[in-house]
């Protein structure tokens, strides 16, 4: 396998196939991790949200949700969404969509997560004030909550969507025609596994490379901002 990466035939029949197997699985990933990501921020917001209210039920429902999703293989849940959603909806359930809904509810467990952890290191008087002014818990996450905890974790946000572009070849194995999809299947049939995986490879890293680097200098910078102060409490 490795002496045949090598060899000039191979990649020029590669090059041949990239337009029409490759190109159509890279948009196809980079749509469904846009659209997955979208999806997750939307469930880890709201359930970020949820996990800091005061109503137990909120919290009870938040909890559920994460704990189950984080920890279930991405694999399993995909194969049930493929297998199980035909009976639910009465067809066979799109691939893009089962993409979105496989990496966006993933993902929106641990981002949900990511915000609680974030709204949590908001000073509690930042609250308080809030409420004094008039302010509901919705008005107050929004405006006032919710800004502050971005700042805080765009380093964390980063690597959750990293991680997710990486977690949308799992597609590969319910006929996604994702990019893991493609390269899989022209490497099988042609038997040229080491050019078929290598340059998927690179297209991932194209992708993954640099959002690594945005995640690194968004840690780097989050490391330069002022700590926010917690009210001492008083006795």
């Amino acid at each position: 396998m490795i002496k045949g990466l090598f060899e000039a035939k191979r990649w020029n029949a590669l090059f041949q196939v990239f337009p029409e197997k490759y190109i159509p699985g890279f948009m196809m990933t980079l749509k469904v991790a846009l659209t997955g990501l979208l999806l997750a921020l939307v469930l880890g917001i709201i359930f970020g949200m949820l996990s800091t209210s005061k109503a137990k039920i909120c919290r009870f429902f938040s909890r559920v949700y994460v704990e189950f999703f984080q920890n279930t293989p991405l694999v399993v849940q995909v194969f049930f969404y493929y297998n199980c959603l035909p009976y639910v909806i009465g067809g066979r359930v799109p691939k893009f969509m089962l993409g979105v809904l496989g990496v966006g509810i993933y993902h929106g467990a641990y981002i949900s997560e990511v915000i609680r952890t974030g709204i949590e290191a908001v000073p509690k008087g930042q609250f308080e004030a809030a409420y004094s002014q008039g302010f509901t818990y919705l008005q107050t996450m929004r405006y006032i909550i919710l800004p502050q905890t971005i700042k805080l974790i765009m380093p964390s946000l980063a690597n959750q969507a990293l991680n997710l572009v990486k977690n949308t070849s799992v597609l590969a194995m319910v006929a996604g025609l994702d990019l893991m999809y493609f390269a899989d299947s022209w490497g099988s049939d042609r038997g040229y596994f080491a050019q078929a995986y290598f340059s998927c490879a690179l297209l991932y890293f194209v992708i993954c490379f640099p959002l690594a680097r945005l995640a690194r200098y968004l840690e780097a910078r989050a490391k330069r901002l002022p700590v926010p102060k917690k009210r001492k409490e008083v006795a």
